[in-house]
């Protein structure tokens, strides 16, 4: 999904955003761009467990559950899986093509980082994770996958239904860890998340639901850039381009920015008939103006102190008069198209920039230039929002994520995800796991 539209950064996902990504748009449905990351410094305290009040949202995140059984499988006596002792032929990459790096000496190059090649032992928890919820990410990345873990596909299928300790002896034998560091040698980084909002939504306009969500303009790839926020709210010929372009409408313009930042989101919709239906509107496009995040504005104003999404929000409820200002310092929109949300579709993620479906807590967001996409690696984190030391695929990538050591962390979706994407803001440290 990579953050076109979406901008996470722990502290204010308003302040960060990914709300246009530089990704050259690898994924199919043109998410590479989807979600953008973008972080600043603002007050960070602990992130309190947002509560689930929703009887359809529980049964969505039971489906996360339903993905995971080919996994739990595992647990249940499977006969024990043979580990090969070396790589099966490569056959022919699909899709995307990652670039192989040049090794010297126990040492990869690469574009904008450089790896190490260490022992398994120097991987934090290597012993601990719960292997079985990283290959339901490794399987998606398998529908698409790319040189050289293409030629380890079949046998990570085979393992889908091995045991833990099968899935990880597997890896010690086909995979090197390497630890990630910039080219000057340093090897802590920053962890963001980002995650995909849920909302409620109504297919016309009316009372209580006024904030319009927009499908790309005919007109969008005649201009560029296209006409900034505070023009579509004010030009006449800025609006008659985007009559009758309306997917969705929302009752708070807020949440709409924040969709937009975020770059995909699941939206009950309300339709014409009254009945209600589960759709994702994920990202097709942004006007080609330039990010600006919201937060930052409220703090080089002197406004707040605190630009996380709930400091934010109580600025606005306290000058309300204010509110159409504080939208128009950002003058990038962002434009989506509607998909269907079945109940394997609300399992998962939004697509990422490799054009898989993202499993919430076991795929990032990262700079391609240095770790590619399809890539399982091993992340540390440890602060005051959450420690993880756990096995992640690359899926993903944003215009804010850059560097050697820097991802981005798919939360998933509703309160307690976004919560979380709001404010972590962590050291971080990386090891990649390449084929042998």
């Amino acid at each position: 999904m990579s953050h076109a539209g979406r901008r996470h950064y722990s502290l204010e996902f308003l302040a960060a955003g990914r709300a246009g990504s530089s990704a050259p748009g690898n994924s199919p449905c043109l998410r590479p761009e989807n979600m953008v990351h973008q972080m600043m410094p603002t007050k960070i305290n602990p992130a309190p467990r947002a509560s689930s009040n929703s009887s359809v949202m529980d049964r969505l995140l039971a489906c996360v559950s339903v993905a995971g059984i080919v996994g739990v499988l595992a647990a249940c006596g499977s006969t024990p899986l043979a580990v090969p002792a070396a790589p099966s032929t490569m056959p022919a990459a699909q899709h995307t093509q990652a670039t192989v790096p040049a090794e010297v000496a126990g040492v990869i190059a690469r574009a904008k980082s450089r790896w190490i090649a260490v022992p398994w032992t120097d991987l934090p928890g290597f012993e601990e994770d719960a292997l079985f919820e990283a290959w339901n990410a490794w399987l998606k990345s398998c529908e698409r996958p790319v040189a050289p873990f293409a030629a380890l596909c079949a046998e990570v299928r085979r393992l889908s239904i091995g045991s833990p300790e099968e899935q990880r002896a597997w890896m010690l034998a086909r995979l090197q860890p390497y630890r990630v560091e910039s080219a000057q040698g340093k090897s802590t980084g920053m962890l963001t998340a980002y995650f995909e909002p849920v909302l409620e939504g109504s297919r016309n306009a009316g009372a209580g639901a006024g904030v319009p969500l927009y499908q790309p303009p005919l007109s969008l790839a005649q201009r560029k850039p296209w006409y900034t926020r505070q023009e579509i709210d004010t030009l006449p010929e800025a609006q008659a381009a985007l009559q009758g372009r309306a997917i969705a409408y929302l009752a708070d313009p807020i949440d709409a920015l924040v969709l937009q930042i975020q770059g995909s989101g699941r939206i009950r919709m309300t339709q014409a008939d009254g009945s209600k239906t589960w759709v994702r509107l994920a990202y097709a496009g942004t006007n080609d103006q330039p990010y600006r995040s919201v937060g930052r504005w409220l703090l080089d104003q002197g406004l707040v102190r605190d630009a996380s999404w709930p400091g934010i929000k109580t600025w606005l409820a306290q000058n309300p008069q204010r509110q159409q200002e504080l939208l128009w310092s950002n003058p990038r929109m962002v434009f989506f198209k509607e998909e269907v949300l079945s109940e394997l579709d609300a399992a998962f993620g939004p697509r990422g920039a490799q054009g898989v479906a993202l499993t919430p807590g076991r795929s990032i967001a990262v700079d391609p230039g240095s770790i590619p996409y399809g890539t399982p690696v091993w992340l540390a984190s440890s602060g005051a929002q959450v420690n993880l030391q756990k096995l992640v695929l690359a899926q993903d990538t944003g215009s804010a994520i850059t560097g050697a050591v820097r991802a981005d962390y798919f939360a998933g979706w509703g309160a307690q995800a976004g919560e979380l994407a709001g404010r972590l803001h962590q050291p971080l440290q990386l090891w990649v796991l390449w084929p042998k």
